[in-house]
């Protein structure tokens, strides 16, 4: 639901009135982004999700009759099998590993923390929109060290970690035709961690301008647009682990 293409209609779900009311002044200052509805609980939020239809829906974790992860799984579950019309941003004060994995499980395309700038926040409602996920590298980090903790733990006790689904079987396709090398899988995990081209090349001990070729490979391989959404999809699929 929006005015035009351009445009892209959100709604905000969150139960403190001077956050959500501090939100929506904050983006609608932003030319693209048209906020068509609020929410100070997540029954409400379902409602409005199924009226309003909007592009992105920013979901707090903290709501208080039902947390943003499981609202958000029950609005996945409606569209099980159908086109999904509404990409889900979540938005939290704290990068606890086992809510930021139980996020990504239930069906989140994106995490952000509540301190992040609202220019940030604006890019991040963007790239969720144009169907890529985005991910604070603080919070890639705290997935990944879960990730290899819950690969790592004794296969007796019972798991704390939430799997994360595995990536989609046209991109699985791809990697079975088109393998990671040892070098690029280093280079991905180091993506992951939220290094930048120069600090990859630092730590490996090799150029920036391989490097870059190292990344322009992994991207082609993961079918992802940036390096974001490479590094999301190699959590998912458990290729850094």
């Amino acid at each position: 639901m929006s005015t035009n293409d351009n445009e892209i209609s959100i709604i905000l779900i969150e139960d403190h009135d001077l956050t959500r009311v501090g939100l929506r002044t904050a983006l609608q200052s932003h030319k693209s982004i048209w906020v068509v509805g609020e929410a100070a609980n997540a029954t409400q939020g379902l409602r409005l999700l199924e009226s309003s239809k909007p592009n992105v829906a920013i979901v707090d974790i903290g709501l208080p009759d039902m947390d943003g992860i499981e609202l958000t799984r029950k609005f996945k579950q409606t569209y099980e099998g159908e086109e999904i019309p509404t990409r889900i941003l979540i938005l939290t004060m704290h990068d606890d590993e086992d809510a930021v994995l139980a996020a990504f499980a239930a069906g989140a395309d994106s995490y952000c923390m509540k301190d992040i700038s609202v220019d940030k926040l604006a890019e991040a409602i963007q790239s969720t929109h144009s169907g890529n996920s985005w991910i604070d590298p603080a919070i890639a980090s705290v997935v990944l060290r879960q990730v290899r903790q819950g690969k790592s733990a004794n296969a007796s006790e019972p798991s704390k970690t939430v799997t994360i689904s595995a990536v989609e079987p046209e991109y699985e396709q791809v990697l079975e035709n088109y393998p990671l090398t040892e070098r690029e899988l280093e280079i991905l995990e180091l993506i992951v961690a939220g290094c930048s081209n120069a600090e990859i090349a630092e730590k490996l001990y090799i150029t920036i301008g391989t490097v870059k070729t190292h990344v322009r490979s992994i991207l082609n391989k993961l079918c992802a647009n940036d390096r974001t959404q490479a590094a999301v999809r190699a959590l998912r699929s458990g290729l850094v682990a």
